[in-house]
């Protein structure tokens, strides 16, 4: 699974447990809609801090929050370095 997939689904499995839409989320954080439908469909793989930073907080959490996940704790960049080469 690619890095950009983790946080997607951190975003879809919160959504979902929150009963909120990505479209509601983007209202919610100000993110614009295409920035976040960027992101959900893979095509922004690496979307900067301040915006998952304004996403965090509208799901009422903080950055660190919001990043501290099993998938993501247990990614192993090496496996990214590697297809760069």
């Amino acid at each position: 699974m690619e890095y950009s997939e983790i946080y997607v689904n951190r975003i879809r499995s919160l959504c979902k447990k929150r009963g909120i839409s990505v479209n509601r989320l983007s209202a919610m954080s100000g993110v614009r809609q295409s920035t976040l439908d960027n992101i959900m469909r893979g095509m922004t793989k690496n979307p900067r801090a301040k915006t998952l930073h304004k996403i965090a907080i509208a799901f009422n959490m903080t950055l660190a929050e919001f990043l501290d996940f099993d998938e993501l704790n247990e990614y192993l960049f090496e496996e990214d370095e590697e297809s760069l080469d």
